[in-house]
């Protein structure tokens, strides 16, 4: 159910940046439910939830319509995306979450992150006035 009071996003003492991403889910309402359980606080793999904030890691959100998700990342700016996606890649644990994972996802299951993972590329903006 859509959240119709909007989302309220973290306030940082850094400036900051974002990358949005892309995936699909196989189109299974089993998996999907499957697949937003193993992503619940209570489910999720502490040991990836730390990865990602290792790496510089701000926020990590994913959104779901149907069977699409959308990721928002947010980072300092001085983040470097293929260097802190290859650490993450490397990290405990990593390559078995990806591999469990793997079975919801529209995607080969030998896939990193990075790979299943599309990068958007920002096409509008409230732009100054």
């Amino acid at each position: 159910m859509p959240h119709i009071q909007g989302y309220k996003m973290k306030e940082y003492d850094i400036p900051t940046k974002r990358y949005c991403q892309t995936l699909s889910l196989k189109n299974d309402p089993m998996l999907i439910e499957e697949y937003r359980k193993i992503h619940s606080e209570e489910k999720a793999w502490p040991e990836i939830r730390a990865g990602i904030r290792a790496v510089g890691i701000l926020e990590m959100e994913i959104y779901i319509l149907g069977s699409q998700l959308f990721m928002i990342i947010e980072t300092p700016l001085d983040f470097d995306w293929e260097i802190a996606m290859d650490k993450l890649s490397h990290l405990s644990r990593q390559a078995d979450w990806e591999k469990y994972v793997s079975r919801f996802q529209e995607c080969s299951p030998l896939s990193s992150s990075a790979e299943k993972w599309k990068l958007m590329e920002r096409m509008f903006y409230l732009y100054e006035d």
